[in-house]
């Protein structure tokens, strides 16, 4: 593996893949004055090894190479799914349509003609660099929510889920296996799906819901691809469930009207929506809500709230 330098490097780390003395010293010199990170590998095998050292943000890619060439690099590079997001830019000088589609088939996202242009690398760079880092922000805020989608495709079968989504289809469906990418949706939610994506999701009122304990409905279904192919998007949810009022009101000490003002609060409705719901003033609902934390030994909303959901679980059951 070869760096430029050892300074800190603002803008990323590129590797260069390409046999060719001179376009290394061009692009690498160019590279390094604009702030980048260089790896260089002359060969596609080599480029495949330090990639599992230390992953680059973007590479430049050599078509023609001894050894493998650049296509059957990329394509190896995609398979591995550590790798796949790694976004690839064809370097070639081929210009035949053929060649051109393989590229963008095996995975690349760009091509780069030569001879090397500077200015339009370094363009091109910044262009995809930016898509991917949005992207990875995307992907990361899901990855920490607990927003619960998946991607299928028209079979079924599962490209694309966030870890909520993942964590809820475990719970709803308990004999589900391997729920990860690749694999397919357990039953009989497969079954419901590929229904629903045969008839263009036109029901949108057809949800499917689990027999469990934990129940879960797929709230939408919808095309990813305006020509009627590629993915779906199912968003999942928990069933809130109904509140048992009359138990709540018993197990708390609360009278029927403060059980239902603790409901709303819980769900996180103001003083002033509560009383609109209830069609009770919000000097009303405060009253009620000072008999509440006084029966309940409590001095705050969130504090009434807590021992509410630790009686009852988030189902207010």
């Amino acid at each position: 593996m070869q760096l430029t330098n050892e300074t800190s490097y603002a803008n990323g780390t590129v590797m260069i893949v390409d046999d060719t003395p001179g376009n290394l010293a061009l692009l690498s010199d160019t590279l390094s004055e604009a702030g980048y990170r260089v790896l260089v590998a002359t060969d596609g095998l080599a480029a495949l090894e330090q990639i599992d050292y230390l992953k680059p943000d973007i590479i430049l890619m050599d078509v023609v190479m001894p050894g493998i060439d650049g296509f059957e690099t990329c394509r190896r590079l995609k398979a591995d799914p550590s790798k796949a997001d790694i976004p690839v830019l064809f370097m070639t000088g081929l210009s035949e349509l053929d060649n051109l589609l393989r590229g963008f088939g095996e995975g690349g996202l760009d091509y780069i003609v030569k001879p090397i242009r500077p200015p339009e690398v370094l363009a091109r760079i910044d262009v995809h660099l930016a898509l991917a880092r949005d992207k990875q922000r995307a992907e990361q805020a899901l990855s920490h929510s607990p927003f619960a989608a998946l991607a299928v495709d028209a079979s079924g079968c599962i490209t694309w889920l966030t870890p909520a989504a993942k964590t809820l289809l475990a719970d709803a469906l308990p004999k589900a296996e391997m729920i990860t990418i690749g694999a397919y949706l357990p039953e009989p939610m497969l079954a419901w799906a590929r229904q629903r994506i045969g008839s263009a999701g036109r029901d949108s009122a057809d949800a499917y819901r689990s027999n469990t304990g934990v129940s879960a409905s797929i709230a939408s279904c919808r095309n990813l691809n305006d020509n009627g192919g590629g993915e779906y998007l199912l968003l999942l949810k928990k069933d809130a469930g109904e509140w048992n009022l009359e138990s709540l009101k018993d197990s708390l000490g609360l009278t029927f009207r403060e059980a239902e003002i603790l409901m709303w609060i819980s769900r996180g409705k103001t003083n002033k929506e509560v009383g609109l719901i209830l069609d009770s003033s919000h000097r009303t609902v405060n009253k009620h809500l000072e008999h509440i934390f006084e029966k309940l030994g409590v001095a705050t909303r969130a504090a009434a709230v807590a021992m509410v959901l630790q009686r009852t679980g988030p189902a207010g059951k």
